[in-house]
């Protein structure tokens, strides 16, 4: 009887029946790839299984991975622990390590799997606050439990009929994995799902990207992350071989090493490719640069299906021959897809990557709804730019009289761990309530329009929704990020991180080679009069009380390491608005 797949840890059996793959998994180890197949990945799964029975795990029982980069034995841990009927607990190995102390102490992990030596020593500055019992490195570290013990005390196979009795007794509807939410405020949510929360997206989505047996992916998202976990897993599914990169660094060193016919990306990683061959484009020879921003011009003019008529298709056959087949060169020359999650990408970005050839499709989910909701697909004509796609198949989607996109289905968590209420908060009816505003056209495509919270008054009663002006601010290469504020204020105004690489080759072009420091940047009055032409710009497009009449150039770049940002790349608005408090005051005539 084929396998049916019910419950995350039935994919690799599922995988094995169907496709017995050679290259299940593919880690860079000291510069060399390693692979392993689909029954060594079984295999080693049930050696931890194993392995954890004789330490003494439970079911129910929480384990904590946290790992710097993707790689092969964070798999191999999941599902080993998932078929004891334990919880996997990922971790974001760049949160703060009293972020570790509390999701270690929410969720009362006993055990924990980390990549390295770097998180290694974050987590023993706070390992005696926790109720961990061992910790065990994937890397090999000097005078630390390695995970190869665990290997090594699942080697007697003589309790695998243990393991096989844990398994058949976990049901769909059982709790898989808690999943802490990055949050923008406040202290993480421990996102409960199950086993059937997550199957059911894995198989809507499946059927929205039917990818080839013998594919090729490129994973480099934190694995983390339910977006990419989830992606892993429809790759297991569908007979897809997986390669882990290095590092975001050295993603195009391994594309270019493994040929991806497919990755995952989220919207900053696409703003700076683009700004990256942009700036490339602006160091070529005069010809050469007249007919590249001739192909990219063109290219933010592309529509799907073509719908610009055959004299527009005729061009762009020409500029992909001229231009963009460099593009595609940079990620490995065998990239089709790209799949963007996580946050809104702009449609320019959408137009020009699709026009060269490597169609981006963009999605929507959240934790909560583990985590697709809608997508973009190459399907039945199902790409609309502009909008996040149609609803998966089985989920139903409201909205509120204030536009909130509200989700019912068998994808909707079963809440958030030892806090009933705010679960009851979250889910009304059955139905999980985003946060997000949004709409659907006649043709079903759905469109996020802003954040609920996000949007604020001014104090002379006019609505500002900063998203809408933020991504116009951020078409501009001067600028990297920028965060509108101004609740409860006369106006809106704007904290902007610049494109500093962009800068320095611009200052270089206008006679400002002296400056150097991004504090130099940013203090420089010939710098400040070329952003506010951008502004100025920005500006034309919206309604007076929407305009930024103030702005601050700040000089720290915005990044997770630095606290401006979550670890899916997204704004800590709360946290970015105090770190420039006084700044903020300024812009206000208050300090």
């Amino acid at each position: 009887m084929p396998i049916k797949v019910t419950r995350i840890f039935d994919l690799p059996y599922s995988q094995l029946e169907n496709y017995n793959l050679e290259k299940a998994f593919s880690t860079k180890y000291n510069g060399e790839w390693k692979s392993i197949s689909s029954k060594e990945y079984i295999d080693k799964a049930n050696t931890v299984s194993r392995g954890l029975l004789r330490l003494g795990i439970k079911p129910n029982d929480k384990i904590a991975v946290i790992s710097t980069n993707n790689r092969t034995e964070w798999n191999i841990c999941d599902i080993g622990i998932l078929q004891t009927g334990a919880q996997n607990v990922p971790i974001y190995p760049t949160i703060s390590k009293e972020d570790y102390e509390y999701i270690l102490n929410h969720s009362e992990a006993t055990y924990c799997f980390v990549s390295d030596k770097k998180v290694l020593d974050k987590l023993n500055l706070i390992k005696g606050n926790t109720k961990l019992k061992e910790v065990f490195t994937f890397d090999e570290v000097l005078g630390e439990k390695n995970w190869n013990e665990i290997l090594e005390l699942g080697k007697d196979e003589s309790n695998q009929e243990e393991v096989e009795e844990r398994k058949n007794n976990i049901s769909p509807n059982d709790l898989a994995t808690l999943i802490y939410t990055s949050g923008t405020t406040g202290q993480p949510k421990g996102v409960m799902l199950s086993h059937n929360n997550i199957i059911s997206n894995i198989l809507a989505c499946a059927i929205r990207f039917p990818l080839e047996a013998g594919t090729r992916a490129l994973s480099f998202l934190p694995v983390c992350h339910v977006f990419e976990r989830v992606i892993l897993y429809v790759y297991q599914y569908l007979g897809v071989s997986i390669y882990f990169a290095e590092s975001i660094e050295k993603l195009s060193e391994n594309a270019q090493e493994t040929k991806p016919n497919i990755m995952t990306a989220v919207p900053r990683l696409c703003e700076k490719i683009y700004d990256k061959i942009i700036a490339k484009g602006a160091d070529l020879p005069f010809i050469k640069r007249l007919i590249f921003f001739w192909a990219v011009r063109l290219g933010l003019k592309y529509e799907p299906y073509g719908a610009n008529g055959k004299w527009y298709e005729k061009k762009l056959k020409i500029a992909r021959k001229l231009v963009f087949h460099k593009w595609k060169e940079a990620l490995g020359g065998e990239i089709d897809l790209m799949i963007s999650g996580s946050a809104s990408l702009q449609s320019r970005l959408v137009r020009v990557f699709s026009a060269a050839g490597l169609t981006v499709v963009e999605g929507y989910g959240l934790t909560e709804t583990s985590p697709v909701v809608a997508a973009n697909n190459e399907i039945n004509r199902g790409i609309k730019i502009g909008t996040v796609g149609k609803l998966l198949d089985g989920i139903e989607v409201k909205f509120s009289e204030q536009n909130e996109i509200l989700v019912k289905g068998p994808n909707v968590m079963l809440g958030y761990f030892k806090d009933p209420e705010k679960s009851a908060e979250a889910i009304k009816d059955g139905f999980f309530h985003t946060g997000d505003k949004g709409s659907i056209d006649e043709d079903g495509f759905l469109t996020i329009t802003g954040r609920v919270k996000e949007m604020f008054k001014t104090s002379g009663g006019k609505y500002i929704i900063p998203n809408l002006i933020e991504d116009s601010l951020k078409k501009s290469r001067f600028i990297e990020q920028v965060m509108v504020v101004g609740e409860g204020e006369k106006m809106p105004t704007a904290f902007i991180q610049l494109n500093f690489q962009f800068i320095k080759g611009w200052c270089e072009r206008h006679d400002l080679k002296s400056l150097s420091t991004n504090e130099e940047f940013i203090n420089n009055p010939k710098v400040i009069a070329r952003i506010q032409k951008e502004v100025d710009l920005c500006n034309s497009k919206f309604g007076n009380w929407e305009q930024i009449k103030k702005f601050t150039l700040t000089k720290e770049e915005w990044t997770v390491d630095s606290g401006h940002l979550t670890p899916t790349m997204k704004m800590r608005r709360n946290v970015i608005k105090n770190m420039y408090n006084l700044e903020y005051e300024k812009m206000y005539d208050r300090a």
